[in-house]
């Protein structure tokens, strides 16, 4: 979450580099501050629904007698066939808590599944690794604890041929990787890291979105800076890896496919690479430099690019998938030391990008407001420390649009306030684009907001319009400004602040 702002902003005794400096030491610990806890889900693979519907099978909660029976007769039964229904039947029913329950709890039956799975006839161990599966979907820790027994038979099939096995087993590897740290004690030893780094060199796309979903879970470990990430493995992957989100857009990008409504609900696809590396940004700063020296902010880039040209062809709401984790990564990749010293090679210096991120965060204002923020934090912290950005925000004619966000909610007005911060700072050839213009009378609406953060805000860019152009404070002062301080003037967090920019608004 983002931590409150402190300090203030005070024209008496304070010249500009000082006003500069401490808006930089804020700034920067709020960029730092933004380590938001990813999301954590399991993943349910289910693709036999067709055939539930024409046989007329449906998910029913089995007990030990019923269990026993399947297990039985998938181990001795005399017809393949017979066999491989009987493991169906098992899965259905494992669909229900209640069957999980009674599963792990009845003596040998993990045994006979584990045997099931190594067996040599690929249906039987199919059905066996999703019965696994819907074990690994569970939300109780005790089930996933209780699948121990098959991960090392699970991790050893990543090496196999069969792209839609893989891509089961490595579902539910990261299903049981989230949920038990004594699942990851033991995987770890077994060699989960350099068998899932050996999979980005799938061709398959299902599998390179697989492998990003175990990847984000098992990076989101509170042991993955100490004991994954370094791995050498691992570390060997980042350019693969990099390459891999070079290759994801051209395979799902719309103009390859004459479908495009029904490509686009597999956005996750396009997405996977850049999901996968999320976590490991927000737990080892280290890696990030690495990360930025293969090409990952150029990449990126691209990516924001082509996603930005993708949602003024669709309107497929699958598409948050991929902008999630994009914008996630630019953002923390952006508060790296390390972006300083690539210099141009970043290749992210131009007006295309802030155009695509406006365009994306039209599409959210519309489709998934949710998704503002992660949209508005990178357009923070690509404008915090470049001209070049603001230069572009400017002359795109984007403050309008940006005022026209204030209204959305009080994390969004934050942030907003932020980036105009963020340009009104650099100067007084930047504060000439904001004023004379919309701003003061935007500033005097989310002067009147309740929420402290968003008045605190408001006020620190008044303070640095005034600053760079005194004219500003008359027009304000013209337009009620004084009254619309007074509101605030007995408010602990607030007072110092509305005292000094009464005085400046008065006497310059």
């Amino acid at each position: 979450m983002w931590l409150r702002r402190r300090g203030c902003l005070r024209p008496a005794g304070c010249g500009v580099e000082e006003l500069r400096r401490r808006r930089r030491e804020r700034e920067a610990a709020l960029r730092k501050a933004r380590r938001e806890q990813q999301l954590i889900s399991k993943r349910l693979l289910r693709d036999d629904a067709p055939e539930e519907g024409e046989g007329g099978c449906v998910a029913v909660i089995l007990g030990q007698a019923e269990i026993q029976q399947f297990l039985q007769l998938a181990q001795r039964g005399t017809e393949e066939k017979e066999r491989e229904r009987a493991l169906v039947s098992l899965r259905r029913g494992l669909q229900h808590p209640e069957t999980q329950q009674t599963f792990i709890w009845l003596e040998g039956s993990m045994r006979t599944l584990v045997g099931l799975l190594t067996s040599n006839q690929a249906l039987l161990q199919l059905e066996a690794a999703r019965c696994l599966h819907e074990l690994s979907h569970s939300e109780q820790s005790a089930v996933a604890e209780a699948c121990l027994p098959a991960t090392s038979y699970l991790l050893t099939y990543l090496s196999g041929h069969s792209s839609d096995f893989i891509e089961l087993c490595l579902y539910t590897l990261g299903n049981l990787i989230v949920e038990s740290e004594a699942v990851r004690r033991q995987l770890l030893p077994q060699g989960i890291v350099p068998a899932l780094a050996a999979c980005v060199q799938s061709p398959h796309v299902t599998v390179l979105e697989a492998l990003g979903y175990a990847l984000s879970q098992l990076l989101q470990a509170k042991e993955a800076p100490e004991k994954i990430i370094p791995h050498p493995a691992f570390c060997g992957s980042y350019s693969q890896l990099c390459f891999c989100w070079q290759l994801c857009p051209r395979l799902h990008s719309p103009t390859t496919h004459a479908a495009t409504v029904a490509t686009w609900p597999k956005a996750e696809l396009w997405g996977c690479c850049g999901v996968c590396l999320v976590p490991s940004l927000h737990h080892l700063q280290v890696n990030n430099a690495l990360l930025i020296t293969h090409g990952a902010l150029s990449t990126l880039g691209l990516l924001l690019l082509d996603l930005a040209g993708a949602v003024q062809r669709t309107e497929d709401a699958g598409l948050e998938l991929l902008a999630c984790p994009v914008l996630r990564c630019l953002s923390n990749l952006l508060t790296e030391a390390a972006v300083g010293a690539v210099g141009e090679q970043m290749q992210l210096r131009d007006e295309r990008v802030v155009a695509a991120l406006f365009i994306l965060l039209q599409f959210f204002l519309q489709k998934q407001p949710s998704l503002l923020p992660e949209g508005l934090w990178l357009l923070n912290n690509l404008t915090a420390n470049s001209p070049s950005f603001c230069t572009s925000l400017l002359s795109l004619d984007l403050i309008e649009p940006l005022l026209q966000l204030l209204p959305v909610s009080n994390v969004v007005s934050v942030l907003v306030l932020t980036v105009l911060c963020n340009v009104a700072e650099k100067g007084p050839a930047y504060c000439q684009h904001l004023w004379p213009g919309p701003l003061l009378c935007s500033l005097l609406g989310t002067l009147a907001f309740s929420d402290t953060e968003v008045v605190g805000q408001s006020l620190e860019l008044l303070q640095l319009l005034f600053l760079y152009r005194p004219e500003a404070a008359q027009a304000f002062l013209q337009q009620s400004g004084l009254q619309a301080l007074e509101r605030h003037e007995k408010e602990a967090q607030l007072q110092d602040r509305v005292h000094a920019l009464q005085q400046t608004a008065l006497h310059g």
